[in-house]
């Protein structure tokens, strides 16, 4: 089955948490097989526990990582295409005066380029890119 939602790294990292919303957990359950991330997200990632010292919260993140990473989670490329249209939405944006962060801007072309919902709990950041459904799982809304 084909990926149906691209999840932002909150939405990949919540289940980290010491209490995990239970809207995003069901989500995740629910939809486990159409599930995908962008290479930009997952950069993030690696980016985050590289960035910690050596201790067992690392030793934790770094298995949950792997885990991921073997799993059928697919990690979407910021291909030629992606690419394009996020030279085109950055120019328009800016051109509006509403210039949005680079990753977040690759973040959107990979979910325009595959036709998949974003899910984050950050709608607001994703909200004036043209062309992308936006979605926020968690229970206590955006």
């Amino acid at each position: 089955m084909s990926p149906r939602f691209l999840l932002d790294s909150n939405i990949l990292s919540e289940p980290l948490r010491p209490t995990p919303d239970p809207g995003v957990m069901g989500a995740i359950q629910r939809h486990t097989s159409r599930l995908a991330t962008a290479s930009t997200v997952w950069s993030e990632l690696v980016y985050g526990v590289e960035r910690l010292p050596p201790s067992k919260r690392r030793d934790a993140i770094e298995e949950y990582l792997g885990a991921l990473f073997a799993s059928d989670l697919e990690i979407l490329p910021y291909d030629t295409e992606a690419a394009i249209w996020h030279g085109r939405e950055r120019a328009r944006l800016q051109g509006i005066g509403r210039p949005r962060p680079f990753a977040d801007g690759q973040i959107a072309a990979v979910a325009r380029r595959f036709d998949l919902m974003l899910v984050t709990r950050n709608t607001r950041d994703f909200e004036p890119f043209a062309g992308i459904r936006v979605v926020n799982w968690f229970s206590g809304g955006s």
